[in-house]
């Protein structure tokens, strides 16, 4: 039984990526298929419980139709530029059309060496599987755009990692795409301007047809993923987010969120807040995200300037007026998220939001449990429920009578609700099931998966998942995959 696949990525040239077979694993198994998201990719409903299936999951087999391959690109990393990365321990299979008529790409993570392996052995331990599963499902549940799990394997070979000799496994990613600013980079760095104009046409054929339509077809592609990013981003920051590693190679040109590594959703709420071991200088805590999405803005519109116009001079005045627009984009966004989340009507002043937040860091308050309890307060609950969460009450009680003056509980209660999960991916939780799951328990991993499917509705069945870590569960550090 075979898949429709399409390669049309592999229809660009050839220093585009490198052709790869996946590597063999002895003995894998299927540990989680998505069959809602394969529903979605008209995969036929039988297929995940054929060998054939289990051997493309594993890169123990290729799919008929498929042409594996490692797509190049460049990025810069905490700021320093590295002119060549690309895919070290991934696979792009090819691709498949929704039934919605989008295409989306199906990457295998973890299938062994590339090209691009630089001396990794691009294998992946089971537990960043794990994580990447939960946290992607997590997120598209929520309603940010995201990057999906088609699968989970482990493959029956061990891997060595910081934590010493662990499990190793295979990870389906299912994305609108894998172009991201470093695939851009990649051509700049090398004076490419052939690769960039076909790279930029790919993408705006793919991601941004309306963009084809215009004058200024590059230009008008750069607005396009200038907004895209002033709408993620607040998104993420709205939830609590931290990315942990918003490098240049991580920043997708889709606008959806990709790489599930050292991420990580606050607790104690404060703007500076970083889980991420390989973040020394704090570059990407949780308020500077919207800053360091500019950042990664300007480098892609750098890429551009070729396209633009063959006289820099010319050309960087109209990339510039782009990226002007990103923080008004950003603001908006970000204030929109906000008010959606305290009930405020549009005409509320942004300061009740900026007080919310510093009254939450000053007091260290949990940011999803301070608003999920504001909504059952709006809901009518008692205020004593919300009070208990600070040790000087009316503090909180100050603040709670000046958002009262400008909310608009009975118009927009139905919309905080929506806004306000109940259940988060607690890192803790998250780390419980990395954990079971390297002694073969699955259970903890397949529980927080059903859980967070509806992250927004109440359920006794899981209410223990919303609760906060003990002392000795606290996750302080997060990690990198690699």
């Amino acid at each position: 039984m075979s898949l429709p696949f399409d390669n049309t990525y592999t229809k660009l040239p050839a220093r585009f990526y490198a052709r790869q077979t996946p590597s063999p694993v002895p003995s894998p198994k299927l540990l989680k298929f998505n069959h809602a998201l394969a529903k979605q990719l008209s995969i036929p409903e039988n297929w995940p419980s054929t060998p054939e299936a289990l051997a493309a999951l594993s890169g123990n087999g290729i799919p008929d139709g498929s042409e594996p391959i490692a797509q190049a690109y460049a990025g810069h990393q905490f700021g320093h530029f590295v002119p060549q990365l690309g895919d070290g321990r991934a696979l792009l299979l090819g691709e498949l059309k929704a039934k919605n008529g989008q295409r989306y790409d199906i990457q295998l993570k973890g299938s062994g060496q590339t090209a691009f392996s630089r001396n990794g052995d691009g294998k992946s331990a089971l537990g960043p599987v794990i994580r990447e599963y939960i946290l992607s499902e997590a997120m598209s549940a929520l309603g940010v755009p995201s990057t999906r799990a088609l699968a989970a394997v482990e493959t029956g070979e061990t891997v060595w990692r910081q934590e010493g000799e662990v499990p190793g496994g295979v990870f389906t990613r299912v994305a609108a795409s894998h172009i991201r600013v470093g695939t851009f980079q990649y051509f700049y760095a090398r004076n490419d301007v052939e690769g960039l104009k076909h790279l930029a046409e790919y993408t705006i054929d793919r991601h941004y047809p309306k963009a084809g339509e215009s004058e200024a077809p590059y230009l008008e592609l750069l607005k396009s993923v200038v907004e895209a990013q002033a709408r993620l981003i607040p998104h993420w920051m709205s939830l609590g987010f931290i990315h942990g590693v918003m490098n240049t190679d991580n920043c997708a040109v889709s606008g959806e969120t990709i790489d599930y590594g050292p991420c990580a959703f606050m607790e104690a709420f404060h703007p500076n807040c970083v889980f991420s071991s390989i973040d020394q200088n704090s570059r990407y805590a949780w308020g500077n995200q919207g800053n360091i999405a500019l950042w990664n803005l300007t480098r892609f519109a750098e890429t551009l300037l070729p396209l633009v116009n063959d006289d820099p001079a010319k050309a960087a005045p109209k990339a510039e007026k782009e990226l002007e627009r990103f923080p008004n984009l950003f603001a908006e966004q970000y204030a929109e998220r906000f008010k959606t989340k305290l009930a405020l009507p549009e005409s509320a002043p942004d300061t009740v939001i900026k007080e919310c937040l510093q009254l939450l860091a000053k007091n260290e308050i949990d940011f999803t449990l301070f608003f999920r309890r504001l909504t059952e307060l709006a809901s009518g609950g008692n205020s004593s429920n919300v009070e208990s969460l600070f040790e000087d009450p009316d503090k909180f009680v100050q603040w709670r009578n000046e958002w009262q003056k400008h909310a608009d509980i009975e118009g927009l209660l139905e919309t905080m609700k929506s806004s306000n999960p109940i259940r988060i991916p607690r890192n803790h939780r998250v780390e419980q099931a990395i954990q079971a799951a390297y002694q073969s328990d699955y259970s903890p991993f397949n529980r927080l998966v059903v859980a967070l499917k509806k992250p927004y509705s109440e359920s006794d069945d899981f209410a223990d998942l919303e609760s906060l870590p003990l002392p000795h569960e606290i996750v302080h550090q997060t990690f990198c995959g690699t």
